[in-house]
């Protein structure tokens, strides 16, 4: 059964959205987990890309972008703006407008949204979407300063 959570975060800062994003990959990497960052588009892939190396001083994680070739390891974290490929489909971490493609063959799905009301506009269609499917979604509101919610 998929899960899917909405993670609210207080400010409009694109860059602390991004931020967020570095520290649930991070977390889900060192949990065993290797996700896909689904986003709209490459130039937003790239600064993901690029924030994963230099978020946070002494940090690691195996990741690459994703452009259709299948890297020759499975325990990287890609990125990318295309459908994720089938190992990576488990773990999503959707940056993007839209929901996954196939998200009902996730096991997880984690949506963040900032205090942008575009960004919100559409976070609130993909949660009806979700919810229409039938799929139960739960709810975190970040505190500002706090990660506790990760």
């Amino acid at each position: 059964m998929t899960s899917i959570s909405f993670y609210l975060l207080p400010s409009d800062a694109v860059q602390q959205r991004y931020l967020f994003a570095c520290k649930l990959i991070e977390k889900a990497y060192r949990s065993g987990y290797f996700c896909y960052v689904l986003t709209d588009t490459t130039e937003q892939s790239r600064l993901m890309d690029d924030l994963l190396w230099t978020f946070r001083a002494g940090s690691f994680i195996p990741h690459q972008l994703y452009t259709g070739d299948l890297p020759a390891i499975e325990t990287v974290i890609l990125i990318g703006s295309g459908n994720p490929p089938d190992a990576w489909q488990k773990n999503v971490i959707n940056l993007s407008s839209r929901c996954p493609e196939n998200f009902r063959q996730a096991e997880r799905i984690l949506e963040i949204l900032d205090n942008n009301e575009a960004i919100k506009t559409v976070g609130r269609q993909r949660f009806r979407q979700y919810q229409a499917a039938g799929i139960k979604v739960v709810t975190h509101t970040i505190n500002a300063g706090t990660d506790n919610d990760i």
